[in-house]
């Protein structure tokens, strides 16, 4: 017997998908087949099957692997749980756990609005499933009614991550194409280089968006067309009359044209559980579901701070708390708590007013010359009415960094120092990283959870022979990635132990760091099981990673001595102006 949600087989469909028996289709879309089925003990499960014309492609079948090595990192807090998949079946495809409700859209479409605490309980469960997954590294990319499903206990959302398989893929998606739902998606989503400026701060967009469908039973950007509502989404301020309060306050936050004013996921999920934003409609979705209730809690302690934490403000907008040459400052969640409302029209608050009216300036033109192409595309796994589907080619940005400090003077990187090491990381106009004799030592930096692959940008400069400028990537617990920048070679290896492993070693003959002399600017990409290495925008070399156990971590900035070098005398590096962006 199988489930009422579920459809029969087609005659072509496959009954047997390595040790699950093929019971019914729920759906399908742009990338494949989704089924439901069941492991050897009888358990439901939903099982995504990749359309036959991409399995032969082995870029795709890398790039299918790498995504679900993400997504299975992704703790199961308001998401539906990844149990399994096989990249190298003859039709790769992943298994999920089952859930048995409706998605957001069905009930919408059928019942209209959601009443308030039902509302609350969907906006603090997308919020709680944001958090698990960028707290892994993946971008949800496809965040949509459809991908919200109210099953019993909390909201649940699905299908998160894997599409950058597809829309990354070489010879199966040009660069001017993607995978979403144009109502749902972001303004820098229209951008022609968009692997390069996809950020996290895309799936606070679509959670904006989301949550103004459910409370109004529409996209705050509607419009007759895919090709209007994009250009709503460029140009226009959203419509949000039906929601009301400290909700809309941050619906409207949430959905700002700046993807570096919108708050993070974590964010969200404190303002509404724990905030000035909560109110007694999420009090009583909280009350009444014990599961979100614990969900919240659950993500809430893996991602380890609160709502007193200083939140860092990447090039804030004129009349937001920043400095006057835009580099990065801080200010507190109360800031965002107590910002400003839109006013009744959904104007975007005065302090963001240049942002917009640059990007809405330059998004206009393209919207007008451009934005016909966006009904190249076909549809994702399933669309709605309302949900209109397609790629896009409109105007283009500079990526938006994670993580921008000039080092100047102590801001997201702090003093510190270590009498037994006799070791110390100072200012100086520069981050001054020092050891009286030999060693290696790592400056406090940023705590936050970054995605697993990044780009990193420094300059660096050797002040003492035998130092070497390190930078320790996905590092965590004494473990990480290592490229250190000395002045005859760069060596990119692990670092487990005191001594790290050189994976490969860059010889600098024809050009070495000068000691003492101007900085260097350094860039580290980690992406796609690789390191690719750069000295002043020229490539060095590229190396494969080989310790796959390390997915996750901080970027950290420090010294690294040659080895070798002589004991009792002093070595020191320095590093201005690191900026860290997404690596695709």
């Amino acid at each position: 017997m199988t489930n009422e949600r579920a459809a029969p087989l087609w005659s072509r469909d496959p009954r047997q998908l390595g040790k699950y028996e093929v019971v019914g289709r729920l759906g399908q879309g742009g990338m494949g087949t989704v089924y439901l089925a069941r492991d050897p003990a009888g358990t439901l499960v939903a099982v995504k099957v990749v359309r036959a014309d991409l399995a032969p492609d082995d870029e795709f079948r890398r790039r299918f692997r790498s995504e679900v090595d993400r997504v299975r990192q992704v703790p199961p807090f308001c998401t539906a749980e990844v149990l399994d998949a096989d990249p190298d079946h003859e039709l790769p495809y992943l298994v999920v756990e089952y859930v048995d409700g409706p998605s957001l859209a069905d009930v919408v479409q059928d019942r209209g609005p959601l009443t308030a605490a039902n509302l609350h309980s969907v906006a603090i469960g997308v919020a709680t499933a944001l958090t698990a997954i960028h707290g892994a590294g993946v971008i949800h990319r496809d965040l949509k009614p459809r991908n919200v499903l109210l099953a019993p206990g909390s909201p649940k959302v699905i299908d998160f991550g894997i599409a950058r398989a597809l829309e990354a893929t070489t010879g199966l998606t040009r660069t001017d194409q993607m995978v979403g739902t144009v109502a749902y998606m972001a303004p820098e989503r229209f951008g022609d280089d968009v692997r390069h400026t996809l950020t996290p701060a895309a799936d606070i967009f679509a959670w904006g968006s989301v949550v103004a469908y459910a409370g109004t039973g529409k996209t705050p950007f509607s419009a007759d067309s895919p090709t209007a509502t994009a250009a709503r989404i460029l140009t226009q301020p959203p419509v949000l009359e039906g929601l009301s309060g400290p909700l809309r306050d941050l619906v409207a936050h949430a959905l700002e044209k700046d993807p570096a004013n919108r708050p993070t996921a974590r964010e969200l999920l404190d303002l509404l559980v724990s905030g000035a934003q909560r109110t007694p409609a999420a009090a009583a979705a909280l009350a009444h579901q014990p599961g979100l209730r614990a969900a919240t809690e659950e993500a809430q302690a893996a991602t380890g701070y609160d709502t007193n934490r200083q939140l860092t403000m990447l090039n804030p907008a004129p009349g937001l708390a920043g400095t006057a040459d835009g580099e990065s400052t801080t200010r507190p969640v109360a800031a965002v708590q107590s910002a400003p409302p839109d006013d009744a029209a959904g104007a975007p608050r005065r302090g963001a007013a240049r942002t917009v009216a640059v990007a809405a300036a330059v998004a206009l033109v393209a919207a007008v010359l451009g934005v016909a192409a966006l009904l190249a595309f076909g549809p994702p796994w399933s669309a709605g009415a309302g949900e209109p589907t397609a790629s896009a080619t409109v105007s283009t940005t500079s990526p938006t960094p994670l993580v921008t400090d000039a080092l100047a003077a102590p801001s997201l990187w702090q003093l510190s120092s270590d009498e037994d090491e006799k070791a110390s990381c100072s200012f100086d106009g520069a981050l001054v990283v020092r050891r009286e004799s030999g060693g290696s030592f790592r400056c406090r930096g940023p705590a936050d959870k970054l995605p697993s692959d990044l780009r990193t940008e420094v300059d660096l400069q050797l002040r003492t022979p035998g130092s070497c400028g390190s930078i320790w990537l996905r590092f965590k617990v004494n473990r990480g990635y290592q490229v250190r920048f000395c002045e005859k070679a760069v060596y990119v290896g692990v670092h487990k132990r005191a001594n790290p492993d050189v994976y490969k070693t860059f010889p600098l003959d024809a050009a070495p760091l000068v000691v003492g002399g101007p900085p260097t600017h350094v860039t580290v990409t980690i992406a796609d099981d690789t390191i690719v290495v750069q000295r002043d925008g020229a490539a060095l070399g590229t190396v494969p990673l080989q310790d796959r156990d390390l997915i996750d971590g901080r970027v950290v900035l420090g010294i690294f001595t040659e080895e070798g070098v002589p004991a009792g005398q002093p070595y020191e590096v320095a590093f201005r102006n690191v900026q860290i962006y997404p690596a695709h």
